[in-house]
């Protein structure tokens, strides 16, 4: 009998390079702004509300730092793993985002930066955790505190689409998202 599995996935507050519109990908040591705590302990008032019963993280920084905002409403302990980073930039991490529109070529999944990551290989990596979280779910509702791709590339594998249809929009900073899987 299959039964549900909720996910509650959580974007990071605002980073300092979120502010500065910097590319941030993989980069590990970024933290929130002011603005990004104030959003991270928004979510975990909204995270609360709808009683997870595990919380897991990207290892990442800016992720960490809201999920122990998440952590202090839900009375959660935080588990994390690199499963859930962001996409990988590789070289192009640190640089203006506004100077990447004519370096990345967004309409190619598997297009990857050097030393970075496709958007089929996030898809893939986002799509096995996603598989083993239903295999041995740790609770029926779990939070997932994460990044902007990272979540659009979950909403595609819950849907049965691939990496060349996963969502354009990315949820805001801050913001908490449901997910329904059936295992």
């Amino acid at each position: 009998m299959a039964r549900p599995l909720t996910l509650l996935l959580v974007r990071h507050g605002q980073s300092e390079w979120n502010a500065a519109g910097l590319m941030q990908g993989q980069t590990a040591h970024v933290p929130l702004t002011e603005l990004g705590h104030a959003q991270a302990a928004g979510a975990a008032r909204e995270l609360a509300e709808l009683h997870p019963g595990a919380l897991v993280s990207s290892d990442l920084r800016r992720a960490v730092q809201t999920a122990e905002h998440c952590a202090r409403a839900t009375g959660l302990p935080v588990t994390t793993t690199p499963a859930l980073r962001e996409q990988g930039y590789g070289v192009l991490e640190g640089r203006p985002s506004r100077e990447l529109w004519g370096v990345v070529d967004w309409t190619d999944p598997h297009w990857a930066a050097q030393g970075g990551e496709s958007l089929a290989e996030l898809h893939a990596r986002v799509g096995a955790y996603l598989e083993q979280l239903c295999a041995d779910p740790p609770a029926e509702v779990v939070a997932l505190v994460t990044h902007g791709d990272t979540i659009r590339a979950a909403l595609a594998v819950a849907a049965g689409l691939g990496p060349d249809a996963m969502p354009a929009v990315t949820p805001h900073n801050g913001t908490v998202t449901a997910l329904e899987l059936v295992l």
